[in-house]
């Protein structure tokens, strides 16, 4: 590999990063707008529920699964619904978005917990290390459990701000602490890892994302 091609190749997976965060955050102000200034408008539901939909009809098409299809078909029925016809509580919806996508992700992890299965985390670090312990076992079961547990916590902090605070704070929660806290959440515990750790050889955040991704596929 030559030194003229060598740099170019390392700073793509930068400029991705950078341009991923950019769109999250430029994403979550447009959400935070729109939510606070014309949450019933029909473009606003559109918005706002439209990622999440495709998302999940991308995740279905990709495993020619028929009910996760026939789910964003009446998800997506039910946005158009109250986006052109009204009579619904559009704030508590988003709630329950919110709380639902949050769910699903602590259950995603925390099924992997029960009895004679493989923790999510360990199955992503036995992917990533070619040493696996048994220490290391461990620590990735218990990271497994605090991200079922986060996942929980974002749900109750998220009704806890519906019910008692104004709705501009529970915007400015979804649309930008929650990805906000994610991240947060997940370089503390890489820095931690390595600090406290040293058992678990060194992996990049981007090879850690793409091992999710691998994972997923």
């Amino acid at each position: 590999m030559s030194p003229s091609i060598a740099p170019s190749e390392g700073s793509r997976p930068g400029w991705r990063g950078a341009a991923l965060a950019a769109g999250v955050v430029g994403y979550g102000l447009l959400s935070y707008a729109l939510m606070t200034r014309w949450p019933d408008r029909p473009w606003t539901i559109a918005a706002l529920f439209g990622p999440l939909l495709l998302g999940l009809a991308a995740a279905g098409l990709a495993r020619r699964h028929g009910p996760t299809l026939l789910s964003c078909a009446g998800l997506a029925a039910l946005v158009l619904w109250v986006g052109w016809r009204g009579g619904v509580d559009v704030q508590r919806l988003y709630v329950l978005q919110h709380a639902a996508l949050h769910a699903m992700m602590a259950f995603g992890f925390g099924i992997t917990l029960r009895a004679g299965a493989t923790p999510l985390i360990t199955q992503l670090a036995e992917r990533l290390h070619q040493e696996f312990t048994p220490a290391m076992r461990h620590y990735t079961r218990q990271l497994t459990l605090a991200w079922a547990l986060y996942f929980v916590g974002m749900i109750g902090i998220s009704a806890l701000l519906y019910l008692l605070a104004p709705w501009a704070w529970w915007s400015l929660f979804c649309s930008l602490l929650t990805p906000l806290s994610a991240v947060v959440f997940f370089v503390g515990e890489y820095v931690w890892r390595y600090r406290r750790h040293p058992e678990f050889e060194r992996v990049t955040l981007a090879q850690a994302v793409q091992a999710y991704r691998r994972f997923r596929a």
